[in-house]
């Protein structure tokens, strides 16, 4: 975990410590589970500026355990699509860079939520609520780039000179937080909308990171389409007047990490069982 992680995740364990500690309701306790569907987006060294102009298909499953009406722990299986495209930035020089990138995410999370008001199945009064959530990640990715209308992975290519067998892992870990809204369709279903963002611990979701390596060593330790996928970089007349790959010239921003969100609604089917005075079945 990178140093720059560490004061978020301490703060989330405070957070959680401290919901924990202030809530005392046992109204209610049982699982749920569902899917949910919506879609992915990507964040970082190729899409800077946050555009939201690409959004990709996402789905899962969810599972969650309330603890009472205030607390629960949610574990979730999730499929999703990252892509970025140089072409698309406004900067000048992002544009000359030229690369792009894309990428299936599969990710396994366990997160804490916390809902803002009570919520209890089947009330009549405490049918929903917003809430916050926080916990950690771990997913696959496997960034691929288009040439010559082909896709090629990166990752065995080296495109930053890392040398065989010291490349970034594929599988990685993230720390995972959001907001949600919870509403009841009746006793036994309802409905999660929510935006979850993944702060990744690696800057290689779209394989760019550091810096342009040495062509020549390139060439010769992975090859031509190493290094046709390394520098795509191109001119642009009274701007860039010269291409931006030479050796040691920055390629990405390793100071900040990648991230990506999914936003998405769930449908969730209640197994508990709750019978408390004031409370009931309730259909809508």
């Amino acid at each position: 975990m990178n140093d720059q992680n560490i004061p978020l995740v301490k703060n989330i364990a405070l957070l959680v410590l401290f919901l924990s500690i202030s809530t005392i309701s046992i109204a209610q306790r049982g699982w749920e589970a569902g899917p949910w569907a919506g879609v992915s987006y990507y964040f970082g060294d190729l899409n800077t500026s946050y555009n939201l102009s690409k959004p990709q298909f996402a789905a899962g499953m969810i599972a969650r355990y309330n603890f009472n009406n205030r607390l629960a722990l949610k574990f979730s299986g999730n499929y999703g699509y990252i892509l970025a495209d140089d072409a698309d930035s406004k900067n000048i020089y992002e544009r000359a860079r030229n690369l792009s990138f894309e990428s299936p995410i599969i990710d396994a999370s366990a997160q804490f939520e916390f809902n803002f008001l009570p919520y209890v199945h089947g009330s009549n009064e405490e049918y929903f609520t917003p809430y916050l959530f926080a916990g950690l990640s771990a997913f696959y990715f496997n960034p691929q780039a288009e040439l010559n209308g082909e896709l090629h992975e990166l990752r065995a290519l080296g495109t930053e000179g890392q040398f065989k067998g010291e490349e970034y892992f594929t599988v990685q870990g993230a720390l995972n937080f959001g907001i949600g809204l919870k509403l009841d369709i009746n006793y036994e279903w309802s409905l999660n909308f929510e935006l979850s963002v993944r702060q990744t611990f690696t800057d290689y979701l779209d394989d760019v990171s550091t810096i342009y390596p040495d062509e020549s060593d390139l060439l010769r330790a992975r090859g031509e389409l190493a290094v046709q996928l390394s520098d795509r970089s191109i001119t642009i007349p009274g701007v860039v007047e010269e291409a931006l790959g030479e050796e040691g010239r920055q390629r990405g921003d390793s100071s900040t990490n990648d991230s990506y969100l999914f936003l998405g609604v769930g449908l969730v089917y209640y197994f508990g069982d709750l019978r408390c005075p004031g409370y009931g079945k309730r259909s809508r």
